[in-house]
């Protein structure tokens, strides 16, 4: 039933929504995503140490902290701590194995234009936030749907759709991919997991969005710069099998191999659908949570914090997964060697690494793994705790102008005992359905979510024009 299901709202419908919302704003705004790289790239990475240099002197987040606002870089980190995850290495992996080499392919259509959707959302999730009245922010997708819209129920919907993926995918599905990680690099038991990853988990959360922040600040750079390091050498070592693999690639893409494109036709469709739905997975572009993220940074315009989720879907879908893909087909050998083997998910990835690098390239690939799942983990707390801010709100129940403070922290303590359940659950639990369950919940949020796109499109700013 729950596959039957899973397959109904994953079906063409979804990603033919998602890829026509992408499409509308790639013409909309002219390509800016590929047009306007350079605009975008010095707006976000290119501003890194300048931004840096201002937060050590106290100016980027100035009149900020403590007032229910995170500094840019801070909403940023969590943003990429969220969207870098399980899906750069397990939905890579999985990817490939369902829909071949061609499936890298579509992958990297539903990035391109995958940009242009990131950048709606978040830039209208900043133009119609609001304070409410304890300083907190009401921004994301439930701030569209509610003031844009004028449509609080549907935004209750939105909200109370992702507090359930955050309690699944965004909890029990990513400590169960520490455990598992854990039992096979090291042998620890998932039990003695549970009881360390939830204590971890709890510590980290309790202190805040900026405890939050500040961790993901510095465990996603070291992690990804140390996995593309080791990518790379892969790919270096494997570099008289790059030519090869490309042209698997683009064929897998696009050229039916059979007779009358017979079975390669099937094949195409297949690279199409995996690589459009694991590109999805991966960066979130389209069901709204990057938009979440992004609402309670502080000093910033839409125009600026929409071209930052651009930079976060490049960086996490172009970037990450393709040397994830190319790692992978390098080291099994292309097509056939992909086909003749017996291995899936993070144990394709870490088989594929440990060809390649032996010993070492495996445990690189279950520590990525543990980190890209432990700060996706605590990120989505942060997001549902914003969500949970907004679902009150909605609800007629937290609005600290009325007295109503016990019943928001009243609120926040559930959700926080719900989560640490959700982590120690996944860690000693099989999650089979829970995963096709939360995958579900991310598919509902994304209809509502690109309703609102389509519908709100007069109030996205030109990206790259001064507000």
């Amino acid at each position: 039933m729950i596959h039957r299901l899973h397959e109904l709202v994953w079906g063409p419908a979804l990603l033919a929504l998602m890829l026509a919302a992408g499409v509308y704003y790639t013409i909309r705004f002219g390509f800016f995503q590929i047009r306007g790289s350079a605009v975008w790239w010095r707006a976000t990475a290119g501003s890194l140490y300048a931004r840096k240099k201002a937060e050590k002197c106290g100016t980027d987040q100035a009149g900020e902290a403590g007032n229910g606002s995170l500094g840019r870089l801070q909403s940023v980190s969590m943003a990429l701590a969220a969207t870098i995850g399980t899906g750069n290495i397990v939905g890579v992996a999985t990817a490939l194995m369902t829909g071949g080499p061609g499936a890298v392919f579509w992958m990297w259509v539903s990035a391109l234009i995958g940009m242009m959707t990131a950048y709606a959302e978040v830039s209208l999730g900043i133009v119609f936030r609001k304070r409410l009245p304890d300083g907190r922010w009401f921004g994301g997708p439930c701030a569209y749907l509610r003031y844009g819209l004028a449509r609080p129920r549907l935004a209750l919907l939105y909200g109370i759709l992702c507090l359930g993926a955050s309690l699944g995918m965004g909890s029990m599905v990513q400590s169960n991919a520490i455990a598992q990680t854990l039992q096979y690099a090291a042998g620890i038991p998932p039990l003695v997991s549970a009881v360390a990853v939830t204590a971890l988990a709890a510590a980290i959360v309790l202190g805040g969005a900026e405890r939050i922040a500040w961790v993901n600040g510095r465990l996603i750079p070291f992690a990804a710069a140390v996995y593309t390091v080791f990518a790379v050498l892969v790919l270096i070592l494997c570099r008289r099998r790059i030519p090869q693999v490309l042209a698997e690639i683009v064929g897998g893409a696009l050229l039916p191999r059979a007779a009358l494109g017979g079975v390669g036709g099937y094949g195409i469709c297949r690279a199409f659908r995996y690589g459009v739905a694991r590109g999805v997975f991966s960066n979130e572009a389209g069901l709204g949570t990057l938009a979440g993220l992004h609402g309670a940074a502080g000093g910033t315009t839409p125009g600026e914090q929409g071209m930052w989720a651009m930079f976060e879907v490049f960086f996490d879908t172009i970037f990450i997964c393709t040397l994830t893909a190319l790692a992978i087909l390098c080291a099994a050998g292309g097509r056939e060697g992909l086909a003749a083997g017996s291995y899936d998910g993070a144990a394709l990835t870490g088989r594929c690494f440990g060809i390649v690098l032996g010993p070492p390239g495996e445990y690189l690939v279950s520590g990525a793994m543990i980190v890209f799942a432990f700060s996706t983990m605590i990120a989505w707390y942060f997001l549902g705790r914003q969500t949970l801010g907004a679902v009150t709100e909605l609800a007629g129940q937290a609005a600290a102008a009325n007295g109503r403070r016990a019943e928001w922290r009243a609120a926040g303590n559930v959700y926080f005992l719900l989560y640490v359940y959700a982590v120690f659950l996944g860690c000693v639990a099989s999650l089979t359905s829970v995963w096709e369950f939360s995958d579900i919940l991310n598919g509902l949020m994304a209809f509502p979510n690109l309703l609102a796109l389509f519908l709100l499109r007069r109030h996205v700013p030109r990206p790259g024009a001064r507000p």
